[in-house]
């Protein structure tokens, strides 16, 4: 095995475990299962955890634990929690920069690009958490004697599959308007592009995010999608990921328990899709897809 000599003695390197991460912490997988991550070339590059059906039962209890009291902080607060995920994010650029480059088989100036990308756009979507609701939110015209206000609120635990191209930025990309108006997530990463999403987890881990908000989860798309997307405690799912044969079948099994879907836009492949262009990637409407809408009445008078 590959070894560093210091003072005249081979040491041999520690390999770093990839395990899941649910709940504010890091399980393997209960199944036991892990699968080989190979970079574009075929070059072997670590072991990833296989989620199982149960992984996903306990990483959707985990949200749903954590939805509430996320979605009543404070929106500014939500804020400065994001824009600390992009401190630390930063302190680790190095670390992230490497494990790009190795999963996606590019150059390292290429990854920094990205993944100074992945961190701008932290503090872009944090920087909305205290401004989505006056964008969406309004006062109602109304002829009669009532304020008729309408004012966003969090849809609750979204299901996320992470788009498979991108490792970081593009799952930074779908994962922070999630978040950031008061939602949870449950995240299948890229399947064949897991790493960096498991390090993401660990810069969530020792951040402010409460454990729950945010899960994630690696494995087999085919085995975990449709279980996700099935699930009656997920009020809605983000399909971007999903391979275009398995959208229709994951969207009917969505549609039996009412989820709100968001999907790529018509015509837009995964592979296809720039995410280092700002005005495509990063869109307030991305917010909105995981927000409703509440009416609320109130006479005017004493």
């Amino acid at each position: 095995m590959p070894g560093v000599r210091i003072g005249g003695t081979d040491r041999i390197d520690v390999r770093k475990t990839y395990k899941l991460y649910i709940d504010g912490a890091f399980p393997r997988s209960e199944s036991g299962r892990s699968y080989l991550v190979s970079n574009p070339k075929g070059a072997e590059l670590a072991n990833a955890s296989r989620a199982s059906r149960k992984d996903v039962r306990d990483a959707v209890r985990a949200a749903r634990k954590a939805a509430e009291p996320w979605a009543a902080r404070t929106a500014m607060n939500r804020g400065q929690v994001l824009y600390r995920v992009a401190e630390l994010m930063e302190g680790r650029r190095d670390q992230f920069v490497a494990e790009v480059a190795a999963a996606e088989g590019m150059s390292g100036r290429r990854a920094r690009t990205l993944v100074d990308h992945a961190i701008d756009r932290w503090v872009w979507y944090a920087g909305w958490a205290d401004k989505i609701a006056q964008l969406l939110g309004s006062s109602n015209p109304v002829a009669a004697p009532y304020f008729n206000f309408t004012i966003p609120e969090a849809t609750g635990v979204v299901g996320m599959v992470a788009p498979e191209s991108s490792s970081l930025l593009g799952l930074v990309s779908r994962l922070a308007p999630i978040v950031v108006s008061g939602n949870a997530a449950v995240v299948i990463a890229s399947e064949t592009r897991p790493l960096p999403a498991i390090t993401l987890g660990e810069v969530l881990a020792t951040s402010d995010v409460p454990g729950g908000v945010i899960n994630l989860l690696t494995g087999l798309k085919a085995e975990l999608v449709p279980v996700l997307a099935a699930h009656v405690d997920v009020d809605a799912v983000d399909t971007w990921g999903v391979a275009a044969e398995q959208q229709a079948p994951v969207e009917i099994s969505a549609a039996e328990s009412i989820k709100r879907i968001a999907r790529r836009p018509k015509g837009i492949s995964d592979a296809a899709f720039d995410w280092t262009d700002d005005r495509a990637a990063q869109r307030p409407e991305w917010i909105a897809a995981f927000l409703e809408m509440k009416t609320v009445w109130h006479p005017i008078g004493a």
